[in-house]
């Protein structure tokens, strides 16, 4: 089975509780997880499936916990064509930022040579109150690219 960790950008909480919640589940399905709120590069592991839940802040920034991550990927420009990686963004569709940040998460590494497992989910939580119930959903789907 695999391993993945978990990282997380959360301003209230949404991201780390999709998280929590999807961390249970691929343990049940006898994967074995790691969630991070504060992301160090240093600190992860390529070798590790990356499952990025990010927010989106403000006018399409990052939140303050997962910033310094990106600076990180940005300033170092890291070769990350081991990595392979899912992203799942949560926003308000009544912005014209909606999940700006996972989108941009999602582009910087693939620019960096990492592989994405399947499609990139967004989340309305105008739409969906409740994103673990979407992102469950997602998962479902998302486990099948996992070895």
């Amino acid at each position: 089975m695999s391993h993945i960790t978990l990282i997380t950008g959360s301003t209230l909480g949404g991201a780390e509780y999709v998280a929590d919640h999807l961390s249970d589940l691929l343990e049940q399905a006898g994967h074995s997880t790691e969630i991070t709120n504060q992301a160090v590069f240093e600190q992860l592991s390529t070798d590790h499936i990356w499952l990025v839940v990010c927010s989106t802040h403000g006018a399409g920034e990052f939140p303050d916990n997962f910033q310094p991550f990106v600076e990180q990927l940005n300033s170092q420009q890291p070769d990350l064509s081991r990595l392979r990686y899912g992203v799942i963004g949560l926003g308000d569709s009544s912005y014209d930022t909606f999940c700006a940040a996972a989108k941009n998460i999602d582009q910087q590494l693939a620019k960096l040579g990492a592989n994405r497992l399947g499609e990139r989910l967004e989340i309305d939580v105008s739409q969906d109150p409740v994103p673990e119930d979407p992102a469950e959903a997602w998962l479902e789907n998302w486990k099948k690219h996992l070895k």
